[in-house]
């Protein structure tokens, strides 16, 4: 009788349940993953309710599976599990727990794991102890059936099933993921040179006295347990070495699922189509001191977390400041629109950024009605035999229209630089603007626009998802601290937008070393980690410059150029390196091949295919 094809079985706090960049990782490789593994596929993750709503749809188990849930429910009683599908491309098998129902167990099974320096009273790691016992009891109902399973774990988050797997001896290979180790993102965020200091780090007392030692505990644990440990870039497997003490046995590149357009002039109008949107909310964002030429003005823009050093805002603004000065010392007649796009607590838009569109619309209207009115004239005028050679305003054309030239140049105060209330005015990000004088004056060449809410086609202000706004977008500013990988300069790669990052992201080592000349096809990186932060401004200010002084020709040529690195980023490329580490678990465990048992052999194999560099031509 053949042996059953494996499980692959990957757990993550964010299945079916948006909360970080998590989500976007796994969403994105659904359907590079479930064509591969077909039913044979299944993520593991937290029930949510109002997640669930719209994220998953419950469904009658196979018999396969139908077995393994009376095995699981024999063993832990009462414990609420929903089965069913994920509602996203490749629609795979999900299994949702309800932690409300085990909650009773957590200072049991929290003394089991960490007596003696659990934090009782973090309720993360809490829910990360329940999920764990449950996770690691479903596996061992799997095993139980009969089944070989792989089981891959996203963070630390999920990480407690895989030391409970490894310390229960369940007989389930295990590969572990760490995104971004917990210690580093902590320390950088505190200032300090952490890449440059990592090999003298006491990374125990480090994380003690910064109340994480419980977490890093799990994360440490997780990685020196796994089968295969993995992360996600070079800059990362150097960091996990140190903080976790353990090598990574495989880079894990994150992927997006790239729609790539046989036709150039296809995404180069998509381009123009979401910057008319964009330029129809700077019209209203800046009425009344709309005395730039939209031709000769550009839009730069950040995005991210809430996550001030590590993501590079302070960087950013420093930068454009320095531009401002350099534009206003050359006497350009470009205009630089910064926007930055970062969640924060507000108390809804602000009434100045409402009163823009309203204006804007009103004169949109009046506009819109003497047009029609008119063709209606020109209209009757042809049908009589007659060609108008002009068309004259009546007096309540001019009226109406002079009501709103009025209403625009009413404002008394300048352009706002954030769009919402800030609940707390002393924010960080508005406290630098104000500290550089980035107060959109007329003088200033570079205006900023402070989004802290992300963006959605629905908003009464700016109209647009993420990715179309981006897509309108002429550059991409991420320089980042601390970035593992880097999904925002990879999406505006995707999306053929050039795009600015540093050297200390996991997305700018891979590039480099996969691109001759990267800055040639839109992709610049600069120094955060060998040069002084004035030197890094000094850079980043450069290639700011240089790129506002590319005509519309040289800016089109370099869209089209970094379009083209879009495959780079294709899941169907990248999920090659997933599937090695699986067959490296599976084989360490098991002491066989995988590719011979997965249930499309063949196209497991083709998965790993190796890459090809790009040339610079």
């Amino acid at each position: 009788m053949a042996e059953k094809a494996p499980y692959l079985i990957e757990v993550a706090w964010e299945v079916a349940r948006k909360v970080g960049g998590i989500y976007t990782v796994l969403r994105s490789k659904v359907p590079f993953t479930a064509k591969l593994w077909r039913d044979h596929y299944i993520l593991i993750g937290i029930y949510n309710a109002q997640s669930a709503a719209t994220e998953f749809e419950a469904v009658e188990p196979p018999a396969a599976i139908a077995e393994v849930l009376q095995d699981f429910n024999e063993a832990m009683v009462g414990v609420r599990v929903h089965f069913g599908r994920w509602l996203v491309p490749g629609y795979p098998h999900v299994f949702l727990f309800d932690l409300h129902s085990v909650e009773h167990n957590i200072y049991q099974w929290r003394q089991e794991l960490m007596a003696g320096f659990a934090s009782s009273d973090d309720h993360e790691t809490n829910d990360s102890i329940l999920f764990g016992n449950v996770v690691a009891r479903l596996l061992q109902s799997f095993a139980s059936c009969g089944n070989k399973v792989i089981a891959h774990f996203h963070e630390w988050q999920a990480a407690v099933g895989l030391i409970l797997v490894n310390q229960r001896k369940i007989d389930v290979p295990t590969v572990f993921t760490t995104h971004a180790t917990l210690l580093g993102r902590y320390i950088c965020a505190s200032r300090v040179d952490f890449y440059n200091s990592i090999t003298m780090l006491n990374v125990d007392r480090e994380a003690g006295t910064r109340g994480i030692y419980h977490r890093h505990w799990i994360e440490r644990e997780a990685a020196q347990r796994a089968t295969v440990f993995t992360t996600v870039s070079d800059i990362t497997a150097f960091e996990a070495e140190h903080v976790l003490g353990r090598k990574v046995d495989v880079i894990l590149p994150n992927g997006l699922n790239v729609q790539r357009f046989a036709a150039l002039h296809t995404f180069q109008n998509l381009h123009a189509e979401s910057k008319d949107i964009i330029n129809n909310f700077v019209r209203g964002h800046f009425y009344g001191f709309y005395d730039f030429d939209p031709d000769k003005t550009l839009y730069y823009f950040t995005a991210g977390r809430r996550e001030y050093y590590n993501k590079g805002v302070d960087v950013f603004i420093d930068s454009l400041a320095s531009l401002n000065h350099r534009l206003k010392e050359a006497g350009s007649d470009t205009t630089i629109i910064a926007f930055i796009i970062m969640p924060g607590a507000t108390n809804n838009y602000n009434v100045e950024s409402l009163k823009g569109q309203s204006v804007i619309r009103d004169l949109q209207d009046t506009c819109n009605k003497i047009i029609a009115k008119k063709g209606k004239e020109m209209q009757e005028m042809a049908m009589r035999g007659v060609v108008p050679e002009s068309l004259s305003l009546s007096k309540e054309d001019i009226v109406f229209l002079k009501r709103r030239i009025l209403a625009l140049k009413s404002r008394e105060s300048l352009p706002p630089i954030t769009t919402h209330n800030m609940v707390d005015d002393k924010d960080e990000i508005l406290e630098h603007l104000r500290r550089v004088h980035l107060f959109n004056r007329p003088e200033d060449r570079v205006k900023v626009v402070y989004h802290p809410e992300f963006l959605s086609s629905a908003s009464t202000l700016l109209p647009l998802d993420y990715s179309d706004f981006v897509r309108g977008c002429h550059l991409g500013v991420f320089p980042s601290y601390y970035e593992p990988w880097g999904y925002t300069p990879a999406e505006c790669t995707v999306l053929g937008v050039p795009s600015v990052t540093s050297n200390l992201t996991g997305f700018s080592n891979f590039m480099t070393s996969r691109v001759e000349r990267p800055d040639h096809h839109g992709i610049y990186v600069c120094d955060r980690r060998f040069k002084s932060y004035d030197e890094t401004i000094s850079q980043m200010a450069d290639v700011m410059w240089s790129f506002c002084r590319f005509n519309r020709r040289e800016r089109i040529e370099l869209r089209n150029r970094t379009e083209a690195l879009s495959e780079l980023l294709d899941w169907r490329k990248l999920g090659r390196h997933y599937s090695e580490s699986y067959a490296m678990a599976f084989d360490k465990h098991f002491h066989s091949p995988l590719s011979s048992l997965s249930p499309l052999s063949s196209s497991f194999s083709d998965s790993l295919d190796d890459d090809q560099p790009v040339s610079s031509s």
